[in-house]
């Protein structure tokens, strides 16, 4: 059975972009490193420490489908119809997605749900017993409140950005993590992994 793990990139006082949805320094770490690491499908390529491309390689490669929202899609055009990880993405929209990006991207292994808990069901259904990747922010927050999210992962970058994109959205409702199982300190990033208490 999948795992549903939520991840982001997030600053210590827990924002995942800046109002207007820049990232700022939040992935200077994807550059200060040596060591390449591959984002899949996508074709991106970074260059980060080898202790953080020893974490977050395994990771990616593990990711077979993710799960964005509507706001995220628009935001990066779809990611130009590949998934930024794992081989198939979904897309919790009420929306149709737009006819010109689907004309100019026919192959893309893109899904659309009209509901986080749908959206989340058919990650699961297409993921087998491979791990789905739920973005962080009001998705990720509507996911994890509603129960569907088993592990949280988090890479802190030491930055306070004071405003933005929170990492649990607006959705969040108390719930109790078990202790980080992971935690790995690389250049510039703090990369943290926890499960779910049931």
């Amino acid at each position: 059975m999948a795992r549903v793990v939520m991840q982001a990139v997030v600053s210590v006082d827990g924002y995942i972009a800046h109002p207007d949805d820049t990232v700022g320094p939040l992935f200077d770490w994807y550059g200060n490193g040596d060591t390449e690491l591959s984002a899949g499908a996508s074709g991106w390529t970074f260059h980060v420490s080898r202790t953080s491309a020893a974490y977050v390689q395994p990771f990616w490669d593990a990711v077979k489908v993710t799960v964005i929202g509507r706001h995220l899609f628009d935001t990066t055009n779809g990611w130009d119809g590949k998934p930024g990880a794992g081989d198939e993405l979904v897309v919790v929209t009420h929306r149709p997605l737009p006819e010109e990006w689907l004309a100019d991207h026919p192959e893309a292994p893109f899904h659309t749900a009209d509901s986080v808990e749908a959206g989340v069901a058919l990650a699961k259904k297409l993921a087998g017993d491979g791990l789905v990747c739920v973005t962080a922010g009001n998705l990720g927050g509507q996911a994890f409140s509603a129960g569907l999210v088993d592990e949280v992962a988090m890479d802190v970058v030491p930055v306070v950005l004071g405003e933005g994109v929170r990492f649990f959205g607006d959705h969040a409702a108390t719930v109790l993590l078990d202790d980080p199982d992971q935690v790995v300190q690389g250049d510039r990033v703090l990369h943290l992994h926890y499960t779910v208490r049931r």
